[in-house]
């Protein structure tokens, strides 16, 4: 459903469009998200974008998702735009072929996250009310302790990917805040598990748990106090990831041949990567861990860190300990020139 508004004080034509995942700022909605229905939705999506294109050019557009969400393929950083803008420079409208427009709605998208179908399906039959779900408790780091080697429960370190590998829990999943939090949470926590959350100081737990409930995962069970500071200070066991800068990893690729991780999207890792990398998408690593080899030194790429850290994070869920993070990731590499 799209939303127009007329700002019937000043005219009688459409000013605003409340778009949904309709179209978006440089792309359109994703088709393939229903399985088994994508030529069916693409060839929809195109006569509904044929009805918002005859909208006057000056109405402002205002989609609910931006960019680095999976709704799309490829949306602009910007959070809203006007018709007149997408219909010149959005390649999704340029089709005039429906036949073209389905063909490219259903090939080479970006990977569905698990949590997609889920949230499908909590929408068709309605969410839990906020106020009936169980609120967070405060644990110290000893009932923490406790919690994490109980059968049913995870770890959620929200802390950012430095911090993480500079002292974490043992099966814990290092997710940042900072990056694209939401969707990763989503795609690769199981849903069956009850969290307990590692927090920064900076950001508030109940901040945490208001973008799981909007991905559907409403079973946080609660927090560490004082975070991974007051449980060193307990004497409990943890554990670190060695990370190396971008000119650092330039300079051990010189030496003897190496075995570079690179768990970026495979239309990132196309597009550019460091030669004899191997790719494999972070998520994917709960199930491709086999393809790799525990005795092995791996060197794990993203973009920035974000993901590496994830991976890693999987990984030594999985037993590998021979694992190095490259903070900067491909942004670093790629200023090196």
């Amino acid at each position: 459903l799209s939303y127009v508004v007329v700002d019937e004080s000043r005219g009688k034509e459409p000013g605003v469009i409340f778009c949904g995942d309709t179209l978006f700022v440089g792309d359109v909605g994703r088709p393939d998200l229903f399985p088994g229905r994508a030529k069916e939705l693409a060839s929809q999506l195109f006569f509904s974008l044929k009805k918002l294109k005859q909208l006057p050019d000056f109405c402002e557009v205002l989609p609910a998702h931006g960019a680095g969400s999976l709704c799309g393929r490829a949306m602009g950083a910007k959070r809203r735009s006007t018709i007149g803008y997408e219909k010149k420079y959005n390649g999704a409208l340029q089709f005039v072929s429906e036949e073209d427009f389905i063909d490219s709605l259903t090939n080479e998208m970006p990977p569905v996250p698990d949590h997609f179908s889920r949230c499908s399906d909590i929408n068709r039959r309605g969410p839990e009310l906020v106020c009936n779900l169980k609120k967070m408790k405060s644990f110290k780091p000893l009932e923490f302790s406790e919690l994490a080697k109980t059968e049913g429960y995870t770890i959620l370190d929200c802390r950012t990917y430095d911090a993480f590998g500079g002292q974490n829990i043992v099966d814990s999943y290092a997710i940042d805040f900072d990056g694209n939090f939401p969707t990763f949470s989503g795609w690769v926590i199981p849903p069956e598990k009850k969290i307990i959350l590692v927090t920064p100081h900076r950001i508030e737990p109940e901040e945490v748990v208001i973008w799981l409930r909007r991905v559907g995962v409403d079973n946080t069970v609660g927090f560490m106090e004082g975070g991974m500071f007051e449980w060193v200070k307990e004497g409990l066991p943890s554990q670190h990831i060695c990370q190396i800068s971008a000119p650092e990893l330039e300079h051990i690729r010189k030496g003897d041949a190496i075995h570079i991780l690179d768990v970026r999207a495979l239309s990132e890792f196309e597009e550019q990567h460091i030669e004899g990398a191997l790719n494999i998408p972070a998520p994917d690593l709960r199930e491709r861990y086999k393809e790799l080899d525990k005795e092995k030194k791996y060197y794990v790429i993203c973009s920035t860190g974000h993901r590496s850290s994830l991976a890693i994070s999987i990984l030594r869920q999985k037993g590998f300990y021979h694992l190095i993070n490259v903070a900067g990731g491909m942004t670093g590499m790629e200023k090196l020139g």
